[in-house]
Formats: structure tokens, C-alpha cells, sequence
């Protein structure tokens, strides 16, 4: 009898995966992923236990923090994305419930959201095209975020690095809209 489980697969189903000097876009489906809730009063109690955990400060405006092998992105007031590498079955949600018991909600992402990566000298270039921000490296620079839209798709989007990289969290369910999106706009 075939097997009735579960594959894992990209929610970036059909995308066109580019690789030249100039842009590269591909999916980064190797995340665990995690969203962090802070409590009712909670936040300095939950800022210095994930100082004490992992080293790096919360931020507490548009910002990507990165320490000890994991991430953690701005989502809004007293609101996190955590986010590491999926090696070895880490799974964020259940590495972090102990470290914040009773101090955040912590929520899986990683099935929820897709990220999209975009890189090269030609990326703000492509991402000009519909996300309304000012992506010029004097007010966008890496480790900045914004919770905004590429094209009428609720995105959030981070800067990595000066090259740049950019990689952009959408809802899964809209992960296609965006590849064909970014596509059109190379």
C-alpha cells in the first residue's frame, strides 16, 4: 500500500530561480520559523530572557536582530519572527516555549509563511517595481525591515546585506502570487 503522509514541499511551487551576477531569486524553504507574542507587561522579562538564551537584544522598532544561530525580525509592537536554519529537526516553536513560558505567545510559522530571496545589484531594481519604499541604502540598510506589500501582497521584508540580499515573508497561500509577481518584474 502507498504511503497516505505528508510531503514537505516549497510553496514556491513554480519559481524560476535565477542565479546571474546581476539578481538572484530563489526560494529559502531550509527555515524553521516562529512567531513571538510578548505578554501584557512582559516585554523587559522577555527581552532579557532571549538576551540571556541567545545573546541579541529585541528590537523594538524595524529592525533584524542576529545572534547564537538565530534570528529574530519586528513584526510590530512587542511582536517577533524567529527564524534558523531546519538542521537536525530544530523546530523554533518548541526550542523557545521554555526559554518564554509566561512571558510571550509562541506560535509555529514555519508551514504558514514562505520566504522569497532577491539579491544583486539588480534587486532593488526588481523590488521598485511594487513595494513602495525607499530601498536606497542611506534609509534601508541591512537589518532593516518593513512590514509592507510587494504588488497588493502583504509581505515583510528584510535587508541582509549591503549586496543587497533581501528576503521577503509572505503568507503561504499567496506564495505563487509572489513568485509570478517578482518573475514579471525581472
Amino acid at each position: 500500500m502507498a504511503s497516505q503522509g505528508l510531503a514537505e514541499r516549497s510553496a514556491f511551487t513554480h519559481v524560476i530561480e535565477t542565479a546571474t551576477p546581476e539578481l538572484a531569486i530563489s526560494a529559502n524553504d531550509g527555515l524553521t520559523l516562529a512567531s513571538l507574542a510578548a505578554a501584557k507587561g512582559k516585554r523587559e522579562a522577555l527581552a532579557a530572557a532571549i538576551q540571556e538564551k541567545y545573546g541579541v537584544s529585541l528590537p523594538s522598532t524595524p529592525q533584524r536582530v542576529e545572534g547564537n544561530g538565530i534570528a529574530f525580525a519586528w513584526a510590530g509592537p512587542d511582536q517577533w519572527i524567529a527564524m534558523a536554519e531546519r538542521k537536525n529537526g530544530r523546530d523554533l516553536e518548541a526550542e523557545l516555549k521554555p526559554v518564554v513560558a509566561g512571558l510571550a505567545a509562541v506560535t509555529d510559522q514555519t508551514d504558514a509563511r514562505a520566504i522569497l530571496r532577491i539579491s544583486g545589484p539588480r534587486a532593488r531594481e526588481v523590488l521598485a517595481k511594487g513595494v513602495p519604499l525607499d530601498l536606497h541604502p542611506r534609509v534601508f540598510a541591512p537589518g532593516s525591515v518593513a512590514i509592507t506589500h510587494a504588488s497588493h501582497i502583504g509581505v515583510i521584508l528584510w535587508q541582509l546585506d549591503a549586496a543587497p540580499t533581501y528576503e521577503l515573508a509572505v503568507f503561504r497561500s499567496f506564495a505563487q502570487s509572489l513568485a509570478d509577481w517578482v518573475e514579471e518584474s525581472i
